[in-house]
């Protein structure tokens, strides 16, 4: 059962997800909104929100082994099981065996929340 951590609204809402003073620079968290894995990462004081899977395998892309200091210098994310490498803010695939990119989800920062919203 995946854990509840956020205010659920429609597919088209902007959903709250996280107190923005929780994720500082740098810091990552795995949410589950409306059934979807969500990496969240603050890179850089900007929040991005990606589709937790790669492409290539449905492999999760931060699994408690990603180390956020490789994000803050690459900008990248790199799929742990084969190495498929994707742009945090764009979701774009930058290496074999990925070619598809990973969903990216809009972000904002409304009273001090972080909310994403589901397309």
């Amino acid at each position: 059962m995946k854990p509840a951590c956020c205010d659920r609204g429609t597919m088209s809402d902007w959903i709250d997800v996280a107190n923005a003073g929780d994720l500082p620079p740098g810091a990552t968290r795995v949410l589950y909104v409306e059934d979807v894995a969500i990496a969240m990462i603050n890179l850089d004081g900007q929040y991005h929100a990606l589709e937790n899977l790669c492409t290539h395998d449905n492999a999760t892309l931060i699994d408690g082994s990603c180390n956020p200091d490789d994000l803050i210098d690459s900008g990248e994310i790199t799929c742990p099981r084969h190495g498929a490498r994707f742009c945090i803010r764009t979701g774009e695939a930058l290496s074999p065996p990925a070619y598809e990119p990973v969903s990216i989800f809009p972000t904002r920062i409304e009273n001090g929340m972080v909310q994403v919203m589901l397309e």
